[in-house]
């Protein structure tokens, strides 16, 4: 009978071949198995300069860095630029605006029409100023419940923003025209005023002004 801890030691069976495996059949083994999500998490602060967080977040789930790394891949391709230039962009939308907009939704949106190519249109129309994130958020709720393109849905239902400089620079002459007062505080030093004149033009523009362009109309007109 086995009473004491010598009687329970391991040796190998007599019977039983050593198995030696061949490095080029590891190496091959190695190099068939998926990225994993350590080295992916790596890669994506590394090469795409993700932050840590992010990059946590996006390989916590396979459904979730596989919907990313195809939606990057499309929208990289769109707008002709390197996935490291775009990964920031898409990542934000993947992590917070898309999931925010399917919640919101909840039964009544269709996952079948979030595809890739819808997403990196509303991306595409973002990153050249054509809409504002909040205008992307109401067109991808029309294309989760309709299924129509973005750029059909930005065109027709007034989901662009006016970049016109003629047009905002006509608004901002009647703001400043209508706030003489503030305008003189600010050009006596009140700065922080500049916030106020930005409010009162993008209101005049019903939101649809691009702030960018309302922002360097204002800093000129103020200068002068």
């Amino acid at each position: 009978s086995k009473e004491d801890a010598h009687d329970y030691r391991y040796f190998p069976d007599p019977d039983l071949l050593p198995l030696v495996l061949e490095e080029d059949f590891l190496a091959d083994c190695r190099a068939s198995l998926p990225e994993l999500p350590d080295a992916k998490r790596k890669r994506y602060v590394e090469v795409l300069g993700l932050t840590p967080y992010n990059a946590r977040e996006l390989t916590a789930e396979v459904e979730t860095f596989a919907r990313f790394e195809t939606l990057l891949a499309e929208t990289a391709s769109v707008l002709g630029k390197g996935e490291p230039e775009v990964a920031t962009q898409v990542a934000n939308w993947s992590l917070s605006v898309a999931p925010g907009v399917m919640k919101v939704l909840g039964d009544s949106a269709d996952p079948a029409h979030a595809t890739a190519a819808a997403q990196a249109a509303i991306l595409k129309m973002q990153a050249a100023g054509e809409i504002s994130g909040g205008q992307a958020k109401e067109i991808y709720e029309i294309v989760l419940t309709t299924g129509r393109a973005p750029e059909e849905i930005a065109a027709t239902e007034g989901l662009k923003q006016l970049s016109d400089t003629g047009a905002i620079e006509s608004v901002i002459d009647e703001v400043l025209a209508a706030n003489a007062d503030k305008v003189a505080e600010y050009r006596g030093g009140k700065d922080k005023l500049f916030g106020f004149f930005v409010g009162q033009t993008m209101k005049a523009l019903q939101g649809k002004g691009n702030p960018a362009v309302v922002n360097d109309l204002l800093k000129a007109r103020l200068g002068g």
